[in-house]
């Protein structure tokens, strides 16, 4: 690399706090994406986001299928090629000597990690610990708060099924009294929604559980909002935030929360099989580790990670996800996410028989969507748009949620798109 090139690589690196030494931006794939990087930061923010041209090398920065289009990003995110890179690299060091390299070296990453992780939050890297999913942080909290027979928790039919069976099995287990909340989507009513859940609170309860964003058809709750009307009562309050985090623009603390979990294999587009958990400070001592801990009611985070052993290359090539993150913003990337859903979603929703289930508003929607087509059945509506045009979607049959859930990404362009729009078009 010349000295022209590693002075760019250390201005880009300045510029952004990301580390620019990956083998992946010294190829032509990587410089081109630096170059129109560097372009768009003199760009206005919304002129951004509808530059074709920039997302084309956000595309040209993954290995996804050039033959398949993915809308099934609900459901996990590909990596960019610098995050698999790292997990190789990773992994490949870690077999060299693994109880040598995963344990005295790889594993002192993990402060500094923890420290980027708070950073992009919003909050104490003493609130932050690393797991494996969304699932494993908030049964961490759901089988670790100390309730008893009688007490009561507030929660929604449409809440994600890890999360209602682990509700069901503290009530099975310790006669927690679970209250359900049943949710007409979509809905932009932020009043009727914090309303619904107040009605349902009394005396006796003592959580309230929020998706922040649900994962059926993408809507968005005022979790903020619940969770203020929830502390007047002296309730505590846990949030899903399994498709919310590194998708749309917020911090933790934005959301009044004293829990919160989520997966980093989704939105961050980190490792498959990365996830946090975010406790309050002063509520930590009190919640008990789902895995055995030196100390289970120390107030450190840490006693959180004790998960035996673990791929470290998984954990630490996090730091390339958030490098990747950051190079392209929070905020760009939560506009071009709704940006995407909305160019494609206004092109159909005026069409006979189509039915769209999600929210134009960016307070109450981000990417994900959901499409009904009258006469058809979810499975049948999936499974014409892969057959006939290799678009991968989810059919949604989820208690009162029925439909096709299309989820794009930042790696999606607007042709892809296109190709959804025509298919619809000809189905109707």
């Amino acid at each position: 690399m010349n000295n022209q090139r590693r002075q760019f690589l250390r201005k880009l690196g300045a510029l952004t706090g990301v580390s620019l030494s990956a083998p992946w931006f010294t190829t032509l794939q990587g410089k081109s994406f630096l170059s129109e990087w560097k372009r768009i930061q003199d760009m206005p923010l919304d002129a951004s986001i509808t530059d074709e041209t920039f997302w084309y090398q956000v595309k040209n920065a993954y290995t996804v299928s050039p033959t398949v289009i993915n809308f099934n990003n609900g459901g996990v995110c590909p990596q960019p090629l610098v995050v698999q890179q790292a997990v190789e690299r990773y992994n490949r060091l870690s077999n060299e000597a693994p109880s040598y390299y995963m344990w005295r070296v790889l594993d002192k990453g993990r402060e500094p990690l923890r420290r980027r992780l708070a950073d992009l939050a919003g909050c104490s890297p003493e609130e932050i610990a690393m797991d494996r999913n969304s699932s494993e942080a908030l049964e961490t909290i759901i089988f670790g708060l100390p309730l008893k027979a009688g007490d009561e928790v507030v929660l929604t039919k449409q809440d994600y099924p890890n999360m209602i069976n682990a509700w069901k099995q503290r009530a099975h287990r310790d006669g927690i009294v679970l209250k359900w909340l049943n949710l007409e989507l979509p809905t932009e009513d932020e009043e009727a929604i914090v309303q619904q859940f107040t009605d349902a609170f009394s005396e006796r309860t003592k959580i309230v559980h929020i998706t922040h964003l649900i994962n059926w058809c993408g809507q968005v709750l005022p979790a903020a909002a619940i969770a203020r009307a929830a502390h007047q009562r002296g309730i505590e309050v846990v949030v899903d935030a399994a498709h919310s985090f590194a998708h749309l623009d917020y911090k933790i603390p934005d959301l009044e929360c004293d829990y919160f979990g989520t997966s980093l294999h989704k939105w961050l587009c980190a490792p498959f099989g990365s996830g946090m958990l975010y406790v309050k400070k002063d509520k930590i001592k009190k919640l008990y580790p789902l895995f055995a801990a030196p100390d289970p009611e120390s107030d450190d985070i840490r006693k959180f990670e004790h998960l035996g052993t673990r791929s470290f290359a998984i954990e630490q090539a996090i730091g390339q996800a958030l490098d990747f993150h950051h190079m392209i913003g929070s905020e760009r990337k939560a506009k071009r996410l709704h940006y995407l859903k909305n160019y494609w979603a206004e092109q159909v929703m005026e069409l006979p028989g189509v039915d769209f289930q999600t929210s134009m508003h960016p307070d109450f929607g981000g990417a994900i969507s959901l499409l009904r087509i009258e006469g058809k059945e979810p499975g049948e509506v999936a499974r014409e748009l892969f057959n006939k045009h290799k678009i991968h979607t989810v059919a949604i049959n989820w208690e009162n949620i029925h439909g096709v859930r299309v989820t794009p990404n930042v790696y999606t362009v607007t042709k892809d798109l296109d190709v959804l729009v025509r298919a619809v078009k000809e189905m109707v």
